[in-house]
């Protein structure tokens, strides 16, 4: 009875206050995970984790275009100045981790690009935020599976829990911990994508292993070598041993088969699913497009791409795939980096998003002329965001002396 008791406590606890438990894609032990059906096990037949689905090409290919992106693109911290404008507020020390070195071993791009892989792959990215006597001084991303999340029973201020690779369990504070959420059921965490979407996932991963196993054979169906006479165990061996090594890879497709003592050989025909082999594969690639809402034609598929609607893809990928991701990185670094008295007095964190159409010389030169021509930048402007020096007189105003204001008469002379 003293060895039942304790087995009794672990299965209550087991299943008693669920919110408590990690729900970053891990649990803490197989005996957990195989009770709960968590396991990330499949209809497919093979086992699906955060770490596993990389080994998908689409999988790999939609976090590799997310993480990649945010990483690439500038992030400033701003200030608000008094005539409605901002500047570059150089002078604080949290635009040097934003764009410069988030630490003292890694730099900014690389801080996205992990927290961003982290976030697409779990829905979750903690950093933990290492204050000095002023203001932030480091950012160290932290890996998501390690951390729990929990709410105190009477403020509902989060706190963080990180379990390192010992064992060992440290609690943090919510100023302690940057976290960027992705969408999920809790209050407090997001759910993993490659969870939620792990029998899509699981599906691709088995097509894959179906197409390499079909080229490992030669690219040809199995058959069937029949004997006009019983074989002994042995012998079947000996066979089997011999014309695979004669006729199976991709090397060995093609060759003449020389067939002796009256065997023959019986190809099998395709079935309807290898058939559609290809059909199924491009199905699976929109079906993981769709969890990270990743354009087809950023993952190499080009059927429906024209140069019509190109461009519209693009501004699709911004809008609806990038901007939400951007938003909740601002909205995280914003409250959790910057005092509740930098925020009022006009402090914040922006994406450059401008950065995403730097490939397209023609166009970016034609948005310059028009913004010059209105009156919404100056040259002196436009020749820095091309990190070109300025010139004497490039920072004046202008605008077009054909138009003037709705209120004056008409007949006078337009100041240019």
């Amino acid at each position: 009875m003293a060895r039942i008791n304790p087995l009794l406590g672990s299965i209550k606890a087991l299943f008693s206050a669920p919110e408590s438990r990690a729900a970053s894609g891990t649990l803490k032990d197989a005996w957990t995970a195989l009770l709960l059906g968590s396991t990330g096990g499949t209809a497919a037949g093979v086992s699906v984790s955060p770490e596993t689905a990389m080994r998908c090409t689409a999988v790999f290919g939609a976090i590799k275009v997310l993480a990649e992106t945010v990483s690439q693109l500038p992030i400033h911290l701003y200030r608000r100045t008094p005539d409605g404008g901002r500047e570059r507020a150089d002078d604080h020390p949290v635009e040097v981790l934003l764009s410069d070195a988030a630490n003292p071993w890694t730099p900014a791009s690389e801080f996205r690009l992990i927290m961003e892989t982290q976030l697409a792959l779990h829905g979750n990215a903690y950093a933990w935020v290492g204050r000095g006597p002023a203001s932030v001084e480091e950012l160290i991303p932290l890996e998501s599976r390690r951390v729990s999340v929990s709410a105190d029973a009477v403020t509902m201020e989060p706190s963080y829990t990180v379990t390192d690779a010992g064992g060992q369990r440290r609690s943090y504070g919510r100023s302690e911990i940057l976290h960027i959420r992705g969408v999920g059921a809790g209050l407090y965490q997001g759910d993993s994508p490659v969870l939620l979407a792990r029998e899509a996932i699981g599906l691709s991963l088995v097509l894959e292993q179906h197409g390499a196993g079909l080229f490992g054979r030669g690219a040809r169906p199995a058959g069937v070598l029949k004997a006009p006479n019983f074989l002994t165990p042995e012998q079947r061996a000996t066979l089997r041993a011999s014309w695979e090594s004669l006729h199976q890879g991709g090397a060995n497709a093609g060759k003449t088969a020389i067939l002796e003592s009256g065997l023959t050989f019986e190809a099998l025909q395709l079935s309807s699913v290898d058939a559609q082999f290809l059909e199924l594969r491009k199905f699976q690639l929109q079906e993981i497009a769709r969890v990270w809402r990743v354009p087809l034609h950023l993952l190499a598929d080009l059927d429906r791409v024209t140069h019509s609607n190109a461009e519209e893809l693009g501004r699709q990928f911004l809008t609806f795939t990038l901007l939400p991701i951007l938003r909740a990185w601002q909205d995280a670094l914003r409250l959790t980096l910057l005092t509740p008295e930098e925020r009022r007095n006009g402090l914040y964190v922006e994406f450059l998003v401008d950065d995403l159409a730097r490939a397209d010389l023609a166009a970016r030169f034609t948005a310059y002329s028009q913004a010059v021509a209105a009156g919404v930048f100056n040259p002196n402007e436009i020749r820095a965001m091309e990190n070109r020096s300025p010139y004497a007189g490039g920072e004046v105003f202008t605008r077009p002396v054909n138009s003037a204001p709705v209120d004056r008469k008409t007949g006078g002379d337009i100041d240019a």
